[in-house]
């Protein structure tokens, strides 16, 4: 089962799904965010697999949905569970379907590389209502997302998060070359008039630094434009 609500329904999902679980089912989790597995645990007992998705999509219309980017996904066990399926089987299973699936030995690091990302671009492209292409093209906010970058690295570090020894500056850049015409989901979503995830992203790092001791100052302000923005649509 493919677990694809926003981050501020997963409780109330979890709660909702879980009577209707057939024993042995398999439940994956594609959504934004690192600790949507653990809440969904916390909330209704269900031990769902992470998955890091990668790819760019948009409602162009009612009906139509514009692919323009990418499409595979990373799979990983979280939550220590020996009754959890056989990874590979399940990559398999995604592979036939013709959606390139990686096994991760390190998924707690590929989630975090994954919000890295959309903390570096999302906000930003829903304030400055561009996409990837053009905020890594300008240089005020190629300069800003590297501040976002350096913050959320800083505080993944501290908190034990085993990131992969890359420049990930220089990772969140290269995005871009892969997903030039993609438009943020937090920008979609402020386009609609809708709730945002900006509580999982940006909002969370600006939580987990206090809780951390590490400043937030760039990702603090980018979170606050965005509730903000939120209040006027």
């Amino acid at each position: 089962m493919l677990f694809c609500v926003k981050t501020f329904a997963t409780e109330e999902a979890s709660k909702s799904l879980a009577s209707h679980l057939a024993p042995g089912a398999v439940v994956i989790s594609l959504q934004n965010g690192v600790d949507n597995v653990e809440r969904m645990h916390s909330a209704a007992h269900i031990r769902a697999i992470p998955a890091v998705v990668y790819v760019a999509v948009a409602m162009s219309a009612p009906g139509r949905v514009k692919h323009s980017g990418r499409g595979d996904l990373i799979v990983g066990h979280l939550l220590e569970d020996g009754r959890q399926p056989d990874l590979a089987s399940l990559s398999e299973f995604f592979t036939r379907a013709e959606i390139p699936c990686r096994v991760s030995g390190n998924i707690e690091a590929d989630l975090w590389t994954k919000m890295i990302m959309n903390c570096a671009y999302n906000a930003i492209s829903a304030l400055g209502r561009a996409r990837y292409g053009r905020l890594v093209s300008n240089p005020w906010t190629r300069d800003l997302m590297r501040r976002v970058t350096e913050e959320a690295v800083a505080i993944a570090r501290a908190g034990g998060v085993r990131l992969p020894d890359v420049n990930m500056v220089e990772a969140v850049w290269k995005l871009a070359e892969t997903m030039s015409e993609a438009t943020s989901s937090t920008a979609q979503d402020i386009a609609r008039g809708n709730r945002t995830e900006i509580d999982s992203l940006n909002g969370y790092l600006v939580r987990r630094g206090a809780q951390l001791g590490v400043p937030t100052p760039v990702n603090q302000t980018l979170n606050a434009l965005v509730k903000l923005l939120e209040e006027s649509v």
